[in-house]
């Protein structure tokens, strides 16, 4: 049996929303092809910068103000996928890749045109990449099965069965708000609590052991090194705090109750790829680093 220890996990989270689609309009006084950025009607948090949406029009038209260079194919369509980059006054540049967005620059940055007429839209968030949450110092995951009394009035002895089961926990990281490549600072999810109209929700898998890592410290395997173990469950924030203390790093602690069912898994097997014809992986949407799994066969 070996021994497992708390320093070869890791949490992974991927963005996500439970409140459903935003609806505004643009006009054509909220585009600016020559900076590349729009604005619409919404409240501060709703968008995040690094979110990847989903913006569709509701009257059936195009969305004009997107240049035919932002779709795969050349054709401006009725909806898209982005990643979108939040400035400080709540205009959106549109970016191709999750790094760019972050920047905020030229770089992989969607150009947009001029329009003449009003454009209702809705927008969802679709991000469906998970991440490494950064600097993880620890994490605590309670699971509690609630019971029910069923005691009738002639019985001699209580009896009870077993309810719903609801879980709730905290992660502690090291508070930091610069985001590096494929990785989500903890400033994310302190800002995750203040979106009020698309929610705080956000899905997680919390490692006990992460692939490629050697956690047994006694009676290991060399097969054991890709395996890997993980809790995996929907939630959102509830609340956050930070310790600031002179001379000491800052600390974030972040609150959280599961929306779902809770599940722990296990893989031991190393994953097969389903492969085009010319043998790369077939990539979902926009995700370059999300590929399309094979299923294994019993």
């Amino acid at each position: 049996m070996g021994v497992y220890l708390g320093d070869v996990g890791n949490v992974e989270i991927r963005r996500e929303s439970i409140e459903g689609a935003k609806e505004s309009i643009v006009n054509p006084s909220d585009v600016n092809p020559v900076r590349n950025r729009f604005s619409f009607d919404f409240e501060e948090g709703v968008l995040i910068t690094g979110d990847l949406v989903e913006i569709s029009t509701t009257d059936g038209t195009n969305l004009d103000f997107v240049d035919a260079s932002g779709w795969a194919n050349g054709t401006v369509q009725t909806s898209g996928n982005w990643y979108v980059f939040v400035d400080q006054l709540g205009g959106i540049r549109l970016y191709s890749t999750f790094d760019y967005s972050l920047e905020g620059e030229a770089n992989g940055l969607i150009s947009l045109n001029a329009i003449a007429r009003d454009i209702p839209i809705q927008v969802s968030i679709r991000d469906r990449d998970a991440r490494i949450l950064g600097q993880v110092t620890d994490y605590v995951l309670n699971t509690d099965r609630e019971t029910v009394d069923i005691t009738a009035l002639s019985d001699e002895h209580r009896e009870q069965v077993s309810s719903l089961i609801s879980g709730s926990g905290t992660l502690n990281t090291l508070w930091d708000y610069v985001e590096e490549f494929n990785k989500e600072p903890a400033n994310y999810l302190m800002q995750l609590v203040l979106r009020t109209e698309i929610g705080s929700a956000f899905r997680a898998k919390l490692y006990l052991k992460a692939p490629g890592t050697q956690a047994a410290i006694s009676g290991s395997r060399k097969t054991q090194l890709d395996d890997s173990l993980w809790w995996e469950f929907n939630a959102i924030v509830t609340s956050s705090s930070t310790r600031f203390q002179a001379g000491e790093a800052l600390v974030s602690a972040i609150d959280f109750v599961t929306t779902g069912p809770i599940k722990l898994r296990a893989s031991t097997q190393t994953p097969n790829y389903l492969l085009q014809e010319n043998g790369f992986q077939i990539t979902v949407e926009q995700d370059s680093d999300s590929q399309l799994l094979l299923e294994q066969n019993e």
